[in-house]
């Protein structure tokens, strides 16, 4: 080892570090996961002689509005962006291979190119001639997206100084590398520098990066957290591979809403946005089949309608099995024990199975009394009526609490034609300008027993 060199042992999951190798990780668990790292030493700390950074009043602080954001031209994609790109960000795009990722990236390279300028894609994954192969079947074949593949970092930002695009794609951020750092492309220490990088050129030369980042098999970005907290927002593309839809998710926006979500669906031209899709997920609901609801879900800025499925069905096994798809297992759990402590329905017996019928992920308290319909319907096998809505949080004594942004429920509610709609009794004071609509009806509840009585008899 040379003079000045130091060894470090950096888990690849979590980021602990310790000066000698374990077998196990002490804080999460992993096994052989502990890598050496060599490094250079630190120098004594300087100022640099060339930074000009004054500290500014608040106040005095001017906020140019000619910085406008870059309009992608999808709008399910600007608007889990909160409204487009803004200038400088660096934004981070993962899902699991396969998914769609670099196809819904180069959509928007060629589209932002013949709208603004200067699109630079750099692809350490794969050659120029296959980027040219899917970029033809997909259509995009602009003369202003500029491609390169490169895995230097300090390449990559040569690149960007000379050429100044508006924007640009660096996929994988765990195939890029800096060559200053021993350990290998995809450890901590490579994506940690090489994202700081592309966040400084970002912020300095106002150039909007997107980076895409790899999911491990068990669900989160390969890096690991430490990209999330390096960047300015963070994006996952959800979907199973053999199911046509894929959802665009935000996980974490500084220049927006979280938790937005946008759906997409696969075709040979690549992702095409969906504009309606509550209208999407409903479009095969069964009528007159008892285990399914419709409830108001709010993702983000956005109300969906979706519909909660359940089979009740009776069991032989000594512990009955309870299977969910789509929402919360332990959410579940609680509003089945609602269910036999107080409206006495005896489910030990019984296998229950819930889901989300379209493969959308919803995770907020508000389905909990819709998911109690859908089971109760199903172990009497009494169909809920179809022109009926129902969304609510349910609390352990059975009764049914308040949810947010009910109003706009409601609005997504009558503009897809259903005509009722069981409520909190909480939030019915927030409906009087709905009180004209003449062929809808709105019914507040108090209690899990009282909805079940208004659906079920």
């Amino acid at each position: 080892m040379a003079k000045g060199e130091k060894s470090i042992f950096r888990c690849q999951q979590c980021g602990y570090e310790s000066f000698r190798w374990l077998g196990r990780c002490p804080d999460c668990g992993g096994w052989n996961t502990l890598i050496e790292e060599i490094f250079q030493e630190d120098k004594k700390y300087s100022i640099r002689s060339e930074s000009h950074s004054i500290p500014l009043p608040i106040n005095k602080i001017d906020i140019e509005e000619s910085k406008a954001r870059y309009k992608a031209g999808m709008l399910e994609f600007d608007r889990v962006l909160g409204g487009g790109i803004v200038p400088g960000s660096l934004i981070l795009v993962g899902g699991e291979p396969g998914i769609g990722k670099s196809t819904l990236l180069l959509q928007i390279a060629n589209i932002l190119s013949s709208k603004y300028g200067l699109i630079l894609y750099v692809s350490a994954e794969e050659s120029p001639y296959q980027i040219k192969l899917r970029a033809s079947r997909l259509g995009t074949l602009s003369e202003k997206l500029l491609l390169v593949s490169e895995t230097d970092i300090e390449v990559i930002n040569k690149h960007i100084s000379d050429i100044k695009p508006k924007v640009v794609i660096v996929d994988s951020i765990q195939t890029i590398n800096d060559y200053k750092i021993t350990s290998a492309p995809g450890s901590i220490s490579q994506v940690r520098e090489c994202t700081a990088q592309l966040m400084r050129l970002a912020k300095d030369e106002e150039i909007s990066v997107f980076i895409v980042g790899h999911v491990t098999k068990g669900g989160i970005l390969a890096g690991p957290k430490v990209l999330e907290h390096i960047v300015d927002t963070v994006l996952y593309l959800e979907g199973e591979r053999y199911n046509i839809y894929r959802i665009l998710r935000s996980i974490k926006n500084r220049f927006g809403s979280t938790n937005e979500l946008g759906i997409f669906k696969m075709g040979e031209k690549g992702l095409a946005e969906v504009l309606n899709p509550s209208e999407l997920l409903l479009s095969e609901k069964p009528t007159q089949i008892s285990g399914s609801v419709v409830t108001a879900t709010f993702e983000g800025t956005r109300p969906i309608l979706v519909e909660i499925q359940s089979l009740v069905s009776y069991s032989n096994l000594g512990i009955p099995r309870r299977m969910t798809t789509g929402v919360d297992y332990n959410r579940v759990l609680l509003n089945l024990a609602v269910l036999e402590k107080r409206v006495g329905y005896s489910l030990q017996s019984q296998d229950v199975h819930v889901s989300i019928a379209g493969g959308i992920k919803v995770l907020e308290p508000a389905l909990d009394l819709a998911i109690i319909m859908a089971v109760a319907s199903s172990f009497k096998d009494v169909p809920i009526d179809p022109n009926m809505v129902v969304f609510g949080e349910v609390g352990l004594a059975g009764e049914v609490r308040m949810v947010s942004h009910a109003e706009r429920r409601i609005q997504e509610v009558l503009k897809m034609g259903f005509k009722r709609c069981i409520v909190p009794q909480g939030n019915l004071k927030n409906f009087n300008n709905f009180s004209s609509k003449k062929d809808f009806k709105i019914i507040g509840v108090k209690t899990v027993q009282e909805a079940i009585n208004l659906a079920l008899n």
